[in-house]
């Protein structure tokens, strides 16, 4: 109801008429017993709204918009106690000369309340120009604060499908990285015709079927993504063979929720530059546990003894998932990489949304 509400006013050329409407509506309702007539009453309630919601149009379609809002301060300042003057005036003119000789029993006691009831003597009182330019300006001040608020609820629209995008963006960018690395793997068994090639082909199509179909919300269950990583691991058992002692151990439930592939990067990292230069045997050791209300990961890998020299290139998958947990997790992630002298490790700690 209220975003329609927004909706409305924010397309709709008449919302300072159907606002003027509202304002009249319940102060009139209100005030009805005040009043000796309904003509009194729909009268003098309508010169007021009129006067609020012309108003309220110069104030806001035209003071903030040419002059507050382009750096002009000193001179909106100046421009609005203008119009307030005008408006102070306008406001005298009609009760001296309309509304107190048409409706005298009702404006008897608002007269008394001056020491000088003339023009001039209503013009110099600052305290009765005080308190009309308020009485004038509340309608202003509700249409500013109901501004400030569609203009809020549109920018988190605005951030909210941005940062859709940037996701779509990083995973479209992942899910071919990591298909890309597997396949490699294939490549590899295909060559030395292994007979493990069919169980990879299977391994594979499950793992693609995750990506492709089964992964599409913004957040998954961790099972899934266990199972996700089981399976990367299963593919790079039969590659490496006896290259790679993998050690993983889970203390979750398994039902709490997660953003999907931000695990298995850090696992696919771990081989690429844990693995897949090693000559004798690499070490791999993943933990998942929860503790309260944090989820804690951690990936540890030996680094190869020898080194080949190759051209250095970004981690895409490293630099994506930092980009993921800005998105996904502002201000309730901790990531702490260590890269040392034998050994890598990422610690990742997540505040379960």
């Amino acid at each position: 109801m209220l975003q329609h509400l927004q909706g409305f006013l924010e397309a709709s050329r008449f919302k300072y008429l159907i606002f003027g409407v509202l304002i009249f509506a319940f102060p009139a309702a209100a005030s009805s017993w005040y009043y000796a007539t309904y003509t009194e009453l729909f009268i003098t309630f309508g010169i007021r709204v009129l006067l609020q919601m012309v108003l309220a149009y110069i104030i806001i379609e035209y003071l903030l918009t040419y002059l507050l809002n382009r750096g002009k301060p000193r001179t909106f300042a100046l421009a609005m106690t203008l119009t307030l003057l005008a408006f102070y005036v306008v406001c005298n003119l009609i009760f001296i000369y309309y509304l107190e000789p048409t409706f005298p029993t009702t404006y008897t006691n608002y007269v008394k309340r001056f020491t000088d009831a003339s023009f001039l003597g209503r013009l110099t009182n600052i305290s009765e120009f005080i308190s009309k330019s308020l009485y004038l300006l509340y309608p202003t001040l509700l249409l500013l604060v109901l501004k400030l608020y569609i203009e809020k609820q549109r920018l988190l629209r605005l951030n909210e499908q941005k940062k859709t995008a940037e996701l779509v963006a990083l995973k479209n960018q992942l899910n071919p990285h990591f298909l890309f690395n597997t396949l490699n793997n294939l490549y590899a068994l295909a060559i030395k015709k292994s007979d493990d090639t069919p169980k990879v082909i299977q391994k594979l199509s499950e793992i693609l079927d995750y990506i492709l179909y089964r992964c599409n919300e913004e957040f998954v269950s961790l099972n899934k993504e266990i199972e996700l990583i089981e399976n990367y691991l299963s593919l790079e058992k039969i590659r490496y063979e006896d290259r790679v002692k993998i050690a993983f151990s889970k203390n979750v439930t398994g039902h709490e929720k997660i953003a999907p592939l931000l695990l298995l990067t850090f696992v696919e990292n771990a081989f690429k530059h844990g693995v897949a230069n090693e000559m004798n045997q690499a070490n791999i050791n993943i933990q998942i546990t929860k503790k309260g209300a944090q989820l804690l990961f951690v990936v540890e890998n030996s680094k190869p003894t020898t080194t080949v020299r190759k051209e250095k290139k970004p981690s895409i998958g490293l630099t994506n998932i930092k980009q993921q947990l800005e998105l996904l997790y502002p201000k309730a992630y901790d990531l702490i990489i260590e890269n040392n002298a034998n050994s890598f490790s990422a610690n990742l700690k997540l505040d379960m949304l």
